[in-house]
């Protein structure tokens, strides 16, 4: 009898309200035998939860905010990446223990390559200091981006993370921000300006190349104002569903034994 497996998301709801969609469809599709479910845990919890959680069956978890940096230190075994990340949002459970692991810089270097097999940066315009923007930049690192103009209205984090995540980071004034356009061939808005029920992101592109590639975490609505405008002047662009569906691939490879596809069939299925 194939052993029934169990895996789940936790923390904020809306970070995770499309993730069990996303593993339903793949657990359909391929025939396997089991459940992948939202569990809203207090971060007073987290510890506990996460002794508990293999104990019922669970073989693995992913984490949304506010558990991704918690994660690293109740983990037996912290990947590389997730160590210079400083986050995890994947979490194994093993007979040695609890592995964590990062695959949002995976999730999104894939994404913009499933559009552009070609995409090469070298010299990247980022908007954000936050928690994604730090996958991101050792995404952008690992692709071979000799230089990440980093840009955010609280400034002091901009240099934090600069700081913290190696050499290549320049941070820019955020009134400097639409200047710092020129010459880059990627743009990347890291924040959740431009979601629904959020402004949308204050950045002419008047000084961004026309080839330059531009893309956005946001993916509620799939073409946020950013995207739409930078359509209109001839920019390629890719939305950010595909760093969801791409980030979820590592582990459901690990906790169902089978590595799915990401292809239109799985974005239709988790946009509902």
């Amino acid at each position: 009898m194939t052993q029934l497996r169990l895996a789940g998301v936790i923390g904020d709801p809306v970070a995770h309200s499309r993730s069990p969609r996303l593993f339903r469809h793949w657990l359909q599709r391929y025939g396997l035998e089991g459940h992948y479910v939202p569990l809203h845990i207090k971060p007073d919890d987290f510890a506990e939860a996460l002794r508990i959680l293999p104990r019922m069956g669970f073989v693995g978890v992913n984490v949304t905010i506010p558990h991704k940096h918690d994660a690293l230190g109740l983990a037996d075994t912290v990947t590389r990446l997730a160590d210079r990340i400083g986050a995890a949002n994947t979490l194994t459970f093993t007979k040695s223990g609890i592995e964590a692991d990062n695959t949002d810089a995976h999730g999104f270097a894939q994404n913009i390559r499933d559009a552009h097999p070609d995409w090469a940066p070298r010299v990247v315009s980022l908007i954000g200091a936050g928690g994604a923007s730090r996958a991101v930049i050792a995404a952008l690192q690992d692709a071979g981006a000799v230089e990440i103009r980093l840009t955010n209205r609280t400034g002091a984090r901009a240099e934090e993370l600069a700081g913290e995540l190696g050499d290549g980071i320049t941070v820019i004034p955020w009134d400097e921000r639409a200047a710092m356009l020129a010459g880059c061939d990627t743009l990347v808005n890291g924040t959740a300006m431009g979601m629904s029920g959020n402004p949308p992101l204050d950045l002419p592109l008047d000084d961004l190349p026309a080839t330059a590639l531009v893309t956005d975490l946001v993916y509620t609505p799939l073409e946020t104002p950013l995207l739409a405008t930078a359509r209109a002047r001839g920019n390629p662009v890719v939305d950010g569903l595909g760093m969801l569906l791409h980030q979820a691939v590592p582990g459901f490879e690990r906790w169902f034994g089978h590595r799915p596809r990401v292809d239109e069939a799985l974005r239709k299925a988790v946009l509902g």
